[in-house]
């Protein structure tokens, strides 16, 4: 597990714009990587994930840090909901996945899947880098309709809206689209 240092932190409350840079309407970048749900790991693959529907996918610099746990705890309070709405939700981190893990049962509490990007890869290609900062992701969240094409993109290094936002947006996809429930 990685302890942040003083200049990360420092580095993560200056580094939040008010936006990501894929923003809705773009099509979001397909990836399959290791994952953890209640310390069982498993392939996670996102086009398989959105044949069941919407998928929110949310990256965060590091497990077991002050903003990642109340994120973490936040997304699992909510899991019902989004399950409710027909969504996925997966968060994303640079952590190795011995340390997710750990933290899918601890601070995710077994609700939702938590995934290694330990190259950065994916970070990279939804341009959710902590900018200044390397081997940790911003904190940014997005919302990927069936189809592939991002219907929403948050990006601020506060946690506390983040599950609202992404619920709010899941929910107005539903309504638009009914039929797809």
């Amino acid at each position: 597990m990685r302890t942040p240092t003083a200049g990360l932190i420092t580095a993560c409350l200056a580094a939040s714009p008010a936006l990501a840079a894929l923003q809705p309407g773009q099509p979001a970048p397909d990836f399959s990587t290791m994952a953890t749900l209640g310390g069982h790991e498993f392939s996670f693959h996102l086009a398989d994930a959105l044949k069941n529907g919407p998928v929110v996918l949310y990256f965060y610099p590091a497990a077991f840090t002050k903003g990642c746990t109340v994120e973490a705890h936040d997304f699992a309070n909510a899991t019902p909901q989004f399950a409710a709405q027909h969504a996925t939700v997966i968060g994303v981190s640079m952590d190795k996945i011995g340390t997710l893990d750990k933290f899918s049962v601890t601070e995710c509490r077994n609700k939702f899947a938590v995934a290694s990007d330990a190259s950065g890869s994916i970070s990279k290609s939804y341009d959710a880098v902590l900018i200044g900062v390397l081997g940790y992701a911003s904190r940014t969240s997005y919302v990927i309709a069936p189809g592939n094409k991002v219907i929403y993109a948050y990006n601020a290094m506060d946690p506390d809206a983040h599950v609202a936002n992404t619920m709010k947006a899941v929910q107005d996809w539903n309504a638009a689209h009914p039929a797809a429930k």
